[in-house]
């Protein structure tokens, strides 16, 4: 059985965790778990058809469990439009391959759920990384059927109002351990971080 309990890092040595990186990037150990794909902050404006070939291609390996990071952000990048057509992509990828897509939002919850609605691939699962939003927004991405991944920093009625069925953890790239996290999270929701560590673990939706 694959056990994750941070479900999105950018540490290439971390273990029980989803490793997030560029499939150019690419370079499998033993032992661990990865997500691939093209960061919205990055060159999603001068992707193209070989550069998802590759996407692809990595995205088969056996221990690829979900696409991304990809998304979108009204802060920083490309213009929105690019980073949806790449949003795209990367959803007809894991439809594909029926695997869940780590996705970045920034301010674009409602532009993400239209552009996988309109593309016709609303049964692919999002997991949201690093959820900071507010309630309304959790609420809004939980009827659409995402999974919330929390790190450090969340908003505490966010996290309140996410079912611990759809509740995950992550590091990103802080400073934190996947275990301060843990703390903070567990303590939010009245938990002891064992039980938190165990619904997590049990929550990645593989």
């Amino acid at each position: 059985m694959i056990t994750i309990v941070d479900s999105h890092t950018h540490r290439l040595d971390a273990t029980r965790a989803l490793i997030a990186v560029s499939p150019r990037e690419f370079n499998p150990q033993p032992g661990l778990w990865y997500s691939v794909g093209y960061h919205p902050w990055n060159d999603v404006d001068t992707l193209d058809d070989k550069d998802y070939a590759l996407l692809e291609q990595c995205a088969r390996h056996p221990q690829v469990l979900a696409i991304g990071e990809t998304g979108m952000d009204r802060l920083h990048g490309a213009s929105l439009e690019i980073q949806g057509l790449a949003f795209v992509r990367h959803l007809q990828v894991a439809h594909s391959l029926s695997k869940p897509v780590v996705t970045h939002c920034v301010r674009t919850a409602q532009d993400l759920l239209t552009l996988r609605h309109r593309a016709g691939l609303a049964d692919v699962t999002l997991i949201i990384h690093g959820m900071r939003g507010n309630e309304h927004v959790a609420r809004t991405l939980l009827d659409a059927g995402c999974y919330l991944s929390f790190g450090a920093r969340f908003n505490p009625a966010a996290l309140t109002t996410t079912p611990l069925d759809r509740l995950l953890i992550e590091t990103d790239d802080g400073d934190e351990t996947i275990h301060m996290v843990a703390s903070r999270v567990a303590d939010a929701l009245a938990l002891s971080e064992h039980q938190l560590i165990e619904t997590v673990t049990r929550n990645f939706p593989l």
